[in-house]
């Protein structure tokens, strides 16, 4: 794909983004149609597989492999800076400690974000290639002036409380005069209401109502209170789960691995309009085109540049199985 189709691309899902609330954009071809739009690839945590997650350099792989938006994880530093973090603890991914929350930024900068990024090479020996060429976190404002305007960005809240945080993220987002191309997600129910503060903020639908209208499309096949159109929902395709079935004297557990984006699903969510679904943890080229068969919007990848290569190779018309129609 040539940088001006990806840009041309990005421009449109721009222009979803910010008309979401107001109706969407224009309704992708729904699951069955003889031709449906490929789904945009949202690079998770800037390209997580690639390159050290939630850094600048993440983000130019990001854009040099053609994604379509990008997705960024937020936490809050002791003194009130948004930056990229995603763990609860900086161990997990720097050569620091403890919660981001627990240091100033300056103190922050001074880690090396890719210190624990390792690569397998050709021998099976795992190396460590930023140890010797440290990378930083950055800040979320950062991080929005590396990212062309044109670029949707998706902001994913990790830190509690959640009031603090909302508040320094609608600051940054004043200053750089970002709210039209940024959506706000969070698995934390408190960020709908922190943001509902800040009438401009664009949010993902709860997971909670997600969640519950999936579950109930899978389990009693009703559609409990489909979302207005242009509505962004996002949930994983294929999640590890358990189900609970509560007794008198007891209660017994099943895991399983659930697949809940099926075309059942998606006629529900879109029972009032076109709602817009990203499918989180699509890193395969079958469930890439199967998400393409079903009419999802977008797709949550680790590596863009491996997801690049699978939308490019997919033949069209797409040969969808009569199941996704």
């Amino acid at each position: 794909m040539s940088f001006r189709s990806t840009l041309f691309r990005s421009f449109t899902f721009a222009a979803c983004i910010a008309s979401a609330g107001c109706g969407g954009c224009a309704a992708s071809p729904s699951p069955g149609d003889d031709n449906p739009r490929l789904p945009m690839i949202v690079a998770h945590r800037a390209g997580a597989a690639d390159v050290p997650e939630n850094t600048l350099i993440a983000i130019e792989g990001a854009l040099r492999n053609h994604a379509d938006a990008i997705w960024l994880t937020v936490q809050l530093t002791r003194d009130g800076v948004p930056v990229l973090y995603r763990p609860a603890s900086l161990s997990a991914n720097t050569d620091g400690r403890g919660p981001v929350a627990s240091l100033d930024f300056a103190a922050l900068e001074r880690l090396n974000a890719g210190w624990n990024f390792a690569r397998t090479d050709a021998s099976g020996t795992k190396r460590y290639p930023y140890r010797d060429d440290a990378v930083r976190i950055p800040s979320l404002a950062q991080a929005l002036r590396a990212i062309p305007p044109a670029v949707p960005v998706m902001l994913d809240m990790k830190a509690l409380p959640a009031e603090p945080q909302a508040a320094a993220v609608a600051r940054v987002l004043n200053e750089e005069n970002a709210w039209q191309r940024v959506l706000i997600y969070s698995t934390e129910a408190a960020y709908q209401h922190a943001f509902a503060a800040h009438p401009e903020a664009r949010l993902f639908e709860s997971r909670d109502a997600t969640r519950a209208r999936l579950a109930a499309v899978a389990l009693s096949q009703t559609c409990e209170d489909p979302p207005p159109p242009g509505t962004w929902t996002a949930f994983e395709y294929a999640r590890k789960m358990e189900l609970v079935e509560t007794f008198t004297l007891g209660e017994a557990r099943s895991h399983v691995t659930a697949t809940l984006w099926t075309p059942e699903a998606v006629k529900c969510f879109r029972t009032n309009g076109h709602a817009r679904i990203l499918a989180i943890g699509i890193d395969a080229a079958d469930d890439y085109r199967a998400a393409a068969c079903l009419g999802l919007d977008a797709v949550l990848a680790d590596s863009p540049r491996k997801m690049q290569a699978i939308r490019a190779s997919l033949k069209r018309p797409l040969q969808c199985p009569a199941s996704a129609r």
